[in-house]
């Protein structure tokens, strides 16, 4: 176990600074897929007073590269994290859906038939969107009854997508008790309609991708324009390296408001250079088509977008050409340019992602960055496998220089997408 204290010791050894107690941190692992699996069929039976029809689930994310891109047709390069929401489920002959979550004592009780947007609040919102979504899939004749128990077991609030694992989860699980027989698309299609049209949140379809569409072992390259998709070789562990997460804690503010205002800013500046998004501007013509735009923080936008596209390009361009340690330097300075680049011209970052960003650096990480959306949440390092509790202690020691929450940290495997488990 690393504690901040010991943190903070080490980093006062290295830069003549006074360590302050903290709380005690670790390199969190997630649960047991299996293990985890049995605890929601436990739940449920407890919940309902029978066993579940099966129990599905769902991985969240984190985004390798690719940030701030997906609303201007861009590419991504995200991968399903270890850690899952996991739904037991059954189908009734009613169509009551009852759901419960073990991480809320909310109770929800409703009839599928009168699912309108705006009825429902909270997370329950993300599961009875899905079953609304996939509405055209569903026989006028067959009834929707169901009970879901819900496990999250995705860090909330850190970035890593537990609400799209929990829609991802709900989606697989509705799917097979209702003998939809949809395609992963399609699925992937339904979660991303709940989000933005039933639950009322803004998202371009990344996150959802990943947790249904990931494979273990690999990238998911994401064309966000057509939503087609291919496995990219990215087994770290293989290779003794690791992508470490460091969830900083911080509160988010204004996270609405500011990611309306980027995207606002980005169309503006499609519009200035005539194409219908920043994936249509030709970055050969950077600094000519930066010239075009007069206002500097439309343009500063437009150079984080179309930058961020062509980074994602070299990056898989490297996975293309060799493996993840043959290039390890020149991704790690993707990763870096990345971040950079969120901090400087798209404005996203807040102090503790930048902290976290630049003491993992200086710890030797080969590249780091912020992940999701910003304003908050988790950063990624590409380090050596050895590395991982150095690193992490030069993070926590820097937040406690810094005065900053105890930041979280995570070693993330890239595992396989959604899927039934029991």
């Amino acid at each position: 176990m690393i504690t901040a204290a010991d943190a903070g010791a080490h980093h006062a050894r290295r830069f003549g600074t006074a360590a302050t107690e903290s709380s005690p941190v670790t390199l969190s692992a997630a649960p047991d897929r299996a293990e985890a699996a049995a605890r929601a069929e436990a739940q449920f039976e407890e919940a309902f007073g029978y066993a579940p029809d099966g129990v599905w689930s769902a991985p969240g994310r984190v985004n390798i590269i690719g940030e701030h891109v997906d609303y201007q047709d861009g590419l991504c390069l995200p991968m399903a994290i270890s850690h899952r929401c996991f739904a037991a489920a059954a189908r009734t002959p009613t169509d009551r859906v009852r759901l419960r979550s073990a991480q809320d004592d909310r109770v929800l009780d409703l009839d599928a038939r009168e699912l309108t947007p705006g009825a429902v609040e909270g997370w329950p919102a993300y599961v009875a969107g899905v079953l609304w979504a996939l509405r055209k899939h569903i026989s006028g004749a067959a009834t929707q009854g169901m009970d879901i128990m819900i496990d999250g077991q995705v860090p909330l609030g850190a970035g890593l997508s537990s609400s799209a694992a929990l829609e991802c989860a709900a989606a697989e699980a509705i799917d097979a008790l209702l003998s939809l027989g949809t395609e992963p698309l399609d699925r992937v299609q339904a979660t991303i309609t709940a989000e933005t049209d039933f639950a009322g949140a803004s998202t371009g379809g990344l996150d959802q991708s990943a947790s249904v569409l990931s494979r273990a072992g690999h990238a998911l390259f994401l064309d966000c324009r057509d939503f087609s998709t291919r496995a990219v070789p990215w087994d770290l562990a293989s290779q003794e390296l690791a992508l470490l997460i460091t969830d900083t804690r911080a509160e988010h503010s204004h996270v609405d408001g500011e990611y309306t205002a980027r995207r606002a800013d980005s169309e503006r500046a499609a519009e200035l250079l005539g194409v219908a998004t920043l994936r249509d501007a030709d970055i050969d013509q950077l600094q000519e088509l930066l010239g075009r735009i007069d206002d500097e923080v439309v343009r500063r936008r437009a150079r984080h977008v179309l930058t961020e596209i062509q980074r994602v390009r070299d990056f898989d361009a490297l996975l293309a050409s060799g493996t993840v340690r043959e290039h390890v330097a020149e991704l790690g300075a993707l990763l870096n340019a990345s971040h950079d680049s969120l901090r400087e011209d798209y404005e996203v970052t807040v102090p503790q992602l930048d902290v976290a960003v630049d003491a993992a650096r200086e710890a030797g990480a080969h590249g780091a960055r912020m992940t999701g959306g910003g304003f908050g949440g988790s950063t990624i390092a590409l380090i050596e496998a050895g590395q991982a509790e150095s690193v992490a202690a030069a993070v926590a020691a820097a937040f406690v220089e810094h005065g900053f929450t105890a930041p979280e940290f995570f070693l993330a495997l890239p595992s396989e997408g959604a899927g039934q488990d029991r």
